[in-house]
């Protein structure tokens, strides 16, 4: 039987795993989602290291085990920080394509984007 250790640790292993073959890729979308999946991996990574206690109080009494609030202010912070950074990065992203021409991550001009079609030139 497998324990629940096993299975979050399986998880975040596979999202890792998502994330680095997404930033591997030469498209910048799916660098973009590579780094998505990286950050929810760390941020599961570390709510997970605080050990979640069932019906444990929040401030400390005497002889009782405490909710740890630690990893769960790091994580919300880090999803803050995180969801700002994309928008950045989405942005960089956008604006290397307009420069390039070209949505790879390294800018190649031999392979551009194809030309937006109009709508009158559509059969």
């Amino acid at each position: 039987m497998m324990s629940m250790e096993f299975l979050v640790a399986t998880g975040i292993g596979w999202v890792t795993a998502c994330g680095i073959y997404l930033l591997l890729r030469g498209r910048t979308f799916p660098v973009v989602l590579g780094l998505t999946l990286l950050g929810y991996a760390v941020n599961v990574f570390i709510f997970a290291m605080g050990r979640l206690w069932s019906a444990a109080p929040p401030i400390l009494t005497e002889g009782t085990n405490v909710a740890d609030p630690l990893p769960q202010a790091l994580v919300l912070t880090a999803i803050v920080i995180g969801f700002a950074t994309t928008g950045f990065v989405i942005e960089l992203a956008l604006r290397s394509r307009h420069e390039s021409g070209s949505d790879h991550v390294d800018g190649r001009p031999d392979d551009p984007l194809p030309e937006p079609v109009d709508a009158k030139d559509r059969v």
